[in-house]
């Protein structure tokens, strides 16, 4: 593959080659409305397409229903309040709450791990042991302890939410200017003075990034354990009962279609705010 050479200064200002590909070389960048529009239309095609498969026949009415029957249905329960307070709202608290106190929890601990080495070292394996255990595995054995209630989808919306808003917290302390750090100490700052002012603005746009990871984990969990859970209230518990109704089709992909819904409004406002807050990161990462 081709490739084409512009200069990038050193420290030092010695001009060094930097390989870019030529096939990206003069191609404008895509505006914010053109990549809302290019997915827009990768939507509607998508909608098309299954309301055709769904009314040509091809596919058992109990199998798969009309995009039209689908939207016809979530102006419906959307405009029907007791909906709202059996689904929508217990799904949403649970979602909230559980995200609140997972962001609560990791970023102390994410400072505190990797402000301290040894305790870093100490609880590495405990760390490394629990990380990999599925969230969902553990929803039978909380559901034994804590009953299928709010408390429940709490602790397991915790326990998933915390990794990445910890991780990334670890990952941007690393990413803190070590010249600034130096040039605090020389001027007597504390460790604290330092971690204020230095490290914790820098990692900031990398723990904001954890949380946008952890909104959609915390949505996952919260529809997954109603799901499991088999009673009680949400929108998972919605879907699963629709489940195992004759002709439910149509309401269980309604409310998937609510969940993505749920969880492409909850992105988007996130995205909005990190480009808002963190201008700088975001040109440096197109860039």
């Amino acid at each position: 593959m081709s490739v084409e050479h512009s200069p990038r200064l050193r420290a030092g200002g010695r001009a060094v080659p930097q390989r870019r590909s030529a096939r990206g070389a003069g191609r404008p960048r895509l505006t914010r409305t053109g990549r809302a529009v290019r997915g827009l239309a990768g939507v509607l095609v998508l909608a098309a397409a299954l309301e055709i498969l769904a009314r040509s026949g091809a596919v058992a009415a109990d199998s798969l229903s009309p995009t039209s029957d689908i939207v016809v249905r979530a102006g419906e329960l959307l405009g029907d309040g007791a909906f709202w307070s059996a689904s929508l709202v217990p799904t949403l608290k649970a979602w909230g709450l559980g995200l609140v106190i997972a962001v609560a929890v990791a970023v102390p601990l994410g400072l505190l791990l990797g402000s301290v080495p040894y305790v870093n070292t100490a609880t590495r394996a405990v760390v490394e042991f629990l990380r990999p255990i599925p969230s969902v595995a553990l929803i039978p054995l909380v559901s034994l302890i804590l009953g299928t209630g709010l408390e429940m989808k709490v602790v397991l919306i915790v326990y998933a939410a915390v990794w990445p808003v910890m991780f990334n917290t670890l990952y941007g302390l690393g990413d803190a200017d070590p010249v600034a750090k130096d040039t605090l100490r020389s001027f007597g700052f504390g460790p604290l003075a330092v971690l204020w002012r230095v490290t914790l603005p820098a990692a900031l746009p990398f723990i904001y990034t954890g949380v946008r990871l952890a909104t959609s984990i915390a949505l996952i969990l919260a529809v997954g354990a109603e799901i499991l859970a088999g009673f009680g209230d949400g929108l998972g518990i919605f879907i699963g009962q629709a489940m195992g109704t004759l002709d439910g089709t149509r309401d269980v992909m309604t409310g998937t279609l609510l969940a993505g819904c749920l969880g492409l409004l909850a992105n988007s406002l996130l995205a909005f705010g990190e480009r808002r807050l963190f201008r700088w990161h975001v040109r440096e990462e197109r860039s």
